[in-house]
């Protein structure tokens, strides 16, 4: 009996949480393109793209950012939330582009879901480690993984823009600086 109720508590968390996404998905995808710049939250692009490239581009010293640097370079906690937050704004600005490059818009898109995916499950992570305060040896390397989801999702949304609009590029670089 015990293990029906747990069952149907796990069941019911998990759809509550689909429809969480579902509703702020299709609000998102109903604003206009300057409600989406509004609704970005600052983050460090210049820093969270260091530690990012650190990860993707190993160097003989593969040391060179301690885990207290990655930390403060995507502004801890705080920094972790607003990239989970913005995930789902810059789908939406890549959804937004694909009334004028449907191609691109509609693979860009999709490639940035796939980062969003992984930035979820390193934010979730982040935040259960400091939450349970365990886990201090893996944390550098989820922020790593969230930094690097961040930065390509950023890169490929900028991309869009600087070839398919032109005139909304400047707007939306600024916006994510």
């Amino acid at each position: 009996m015990l293990a029906v109720l747990l069952l149907c508590a796990v069941a019911l968390v998990l759809l509550g949480g689909l429809s969480y996404q579902h509703l702020v998905t299709n609000k998102l995808h109903r604003c206009d393109w300057n409600d989406l710049l509004t609704r970005l939250q600052a983050v460090p692009r210049a820093p969270v793209s260091e530690v990012a490239t650190d990860y993707l581009n190993p160097q003989p010293n593969q040391l060179i950012l301690e885990p207290m640097d990655v930390w403060a370079a995507v502004g801890g906690i705080e920094g972790v939330r607003r990239m989970r937050h913005n995930a789902d704004v810059l789908i939406a600005l890549a959804a937004y582009a694909e009334r004028w490059n449907f191609e691109e818009g509609v693979i860009v898109a999709e490639r940035m879901r796939r980062d969003a995916l992984q930035l979820r499950r390193a934010t979730r992570q982040v935040r259960l480690r400091m939450s349970l305060h365990s886990g201090r040896i893996h944390l550098p390397f989820y922020l790593h993984e969230a930094a690097v989801a961040y930065h390509l999702m950023t890169e490929r949304l900028l991309a869009l823009y600087k070839s398919s609009h032109a005139g909304l590029y400047p707007q939306l670089a600024e916006a994510l600086n």
